[in-house]
């Protein structure tokens, strides 16, 4: 299971850390990855990173603000949201996968139940 936690509502230009905490067996053999869906469009994927650390992966409009890292000894991955923009505005997911393509393509062994962020301008 993937408990998420820390969403809510911020300015535009301001700052929001999503963590997603999870109780599987072998986390730290999981690639995990943060996905979003705004209303009326398609989840997208938006940051990923693999199971040790030490390799992670972002789509290119969160790049450079959107950071990702992981605990494994807490078993806690985090999404670091930075100079957010309304465009951000969705529900965020963060999901887990012992294969990395499939991970980033969305296709996970778990998922959490999403938490919302909602931008404003």
């Amino acid at each position: 299971e993937l408990v998420q936690s820390g969403g809510g509502s911020v300015q535009a230009g301001g700052s929001l850390r999503l963590s997603c905490a999870a109780s599987i067996p072998g986390f730290i053999d999981y690639n995990i990855g943060w996905f979003r869906q705004a209303p009326g469009k398609e989840r997208e994927f938006v940051a990923a990173i693999d199971w040790n650390g030490h390799n992670d992966y972002y789509e290119a409009s969160v790049k450079g603000r959107f950071f990702i890292s992981r605990d494994n000894d807490k078993y806690v991955v985090y999404l670091q949201m930075n100079s957010v923009k309304p465009e951000d505005t969705a529900v965020y997911y963060c999901a887990g996968d012992l294969n990395w393509g499939r991970m980033v393509a969305g296709i996970n062994e778990c998922w959490g139940r999403g938490t919302q962020v909602t931008v404003s301008s």
